[in-house]
């Protein structure tokens, strides 16, 4: 059953290569595919969560009138809940996914941030 998108939030991803983020997040994040238009753009859920994954042939990644190109990267990113970080880290790291760090412990709980294909940060985070 597809969720209706009214009940989800709704984050987008500039990707460099759709199918290659398509693949990344189904096969180590637990995302399903919504609908595809591969290579322009993707729409998977995990969750509540929509996310939206735009290439550079999408609406999205069309220039702006200065001429800049949109692009992925940056800090802003999605946050994944996990029920046991370091068991996560394992498996990602054992499947050749790049992390930014390791493990951080605040008075929340544990964190880590790992790049998607693009670039684009993920977090996945453990609550105390």
């Amino acid at each position: 059953m597809t969720a209706d998108p009214a009940d989800l939030v709704s984050v987008r991803y500039l990707v460099d290569d759709v199918e290659a983020a398509l693949g990344f997040y189904t096969t180590h994040l637990g995302f399903t595919v919504r609908f595809s238009a591969a290579p322009a753009f993707a729409d998977v859920v995990r969750g509540h969560l929509r996310l939206l994954l735009s290439g550079p042939a999408s609406s999205a990644g069309r220039a702006m009138p200065d001429g800049t190109r949109p692009g992925p990267g940056g800090w802003n990113r999605i946050h994944l809940i996990v029920e046991d970080v370091h068991a996560e880290v394992a498996r990602l790291r054992a499947a050749g996914v790049p992390f930014r760090s390791d493990v951080v412990t605040g008075p929340g709980g544990q964190q880590i941030v790992l790049d998607d294909p693009s670039g684009n940060p993920v977090e996945l985070f453990q609550p105390a």
